[in-house]
């Protein structure tokens, strides 16, 4: 006689049972619940790994004991389920504390749960994730951003700004205000336009310059610019297409140095070596004639 095949042993489960061995077995996340005064009743393996107490240690402990001090004070476990009762849930990215008193940054998601028959308050679904590395990735980054913004706003030998697609300046730094005469409040917003002159404004000159940006990458030049007391001078320039991570155009920076003082010094050695040139030749014209 064929042997009866065995049923798997998840089939012969409740789904009740293989729900709660789902939550179980979850690594990533730390789902416990709570009773309507905010004690803990569950506790799966991602709670654990999380924020080192096993079931053992944790329930029957209020959960407020993953707070920092200061949100002890400031009551902000008691507003969260407060907030969960009357909302249908709370949600809060701050920092929490592990067993060994060790902070973690958590994205806490609160939900009240309902008898579906009555309405009445059982108690709340609790998720937390651990997102410490995103925070501090963050963190890195904004630090990173912050001292290239200070070291661009600081440089004064070169007028460092940013342009938005449509060529308005949306960042100035020292260098620019040196160079060009506008204080920050008096530039942005402002369309880059008025650092050339009414003959290139004229002939479309700045918008070229940013088309073939925009198409090559970078157009660079050197011509006249105009400061805010309508004096020229000599500028080198070069701009930047910024495109985002999708290619999507961005804006464009724009890099300006004024090189009045290396032309007029140019010249005036161009000036002095054709004055040595010219007086060589009329000493040698001198020397033929007087013999």
């Amino acid at each position: 006689m064929a042997q009866e095949a065995q049923p798997h042993p998840l089939h012969s489960q409740s789904s009740d049972d293989r729900f709660r061995l789902l939550v179980e077995s979850v690594q990533d996340y730390a789902l416990i619940m709570l009773d309507p005064d905010g004690v803990i009743t569950s506790w799966n393996s991602g709670a654990e790994r999380i924020k080192g107490y096993t079931p053992d240690e944790i329930i029957g402990s209020h959960f407020s004991r993953f707070y920092p001090r200061e949100d002890i004070v400031a009551q902000k476990p008691e507003r969260e389920l407060a907030e969960a009762r009357a909302e249908g849930r709370a949600q809060d990215e701050n920092w929490r504390l592990r067993k060994d008193g060790s902070r973690f940054w958590a994205n806490v998601v609160i939900t009240a749960l309902r008898d579906p028959r009555t309405g009445e308050l059982c108690g709340f679904g609790k998720v937390t994730r651990d997102l410490t590395e995103r925070k501090l990735a963050e963190e890195r980054l904004r630090q990173s951003e912050e001292q290239f913004r200070l070291l661009v706003a600081g440089v004064e030998e070169y007028a460092i700004f940013m342009l938005d697609t449509s060529g308005h300046v949306v960042t100035w730094n020292a260098g620019a205000e040196k160079a060009k005469g506008y204080t920050a409040r008096e530039i942005i917003g402002q369309s880059f336009t008025r650092f050339y002159t009414a003959e290139e404004q004229a002939r479309g000159k700045p918008f070229q310059l940013l088309e073939k940006a925009r198409v090559e990458g970078h157009a660079r030049e050197v011509g006249v610019r105009v400061r805010k007391d309508g004096t020229i001078f000599q500028a080198d320039v070069l701009i930047t297409a910024i495109h985002d991570s999708s290619g999507e155009l961005r804006g464009f920076t724009k890099l300006t140095r004024d090189i009045s003082d290396q032309i007029r010094s140019r010249d005036a050695d161009t000036a002095r070596f054709a004055a040595e040139k010219a007086n060589q030749a009329k000493d040698e014209f001198l020397t033929v004639l007087s013999h």
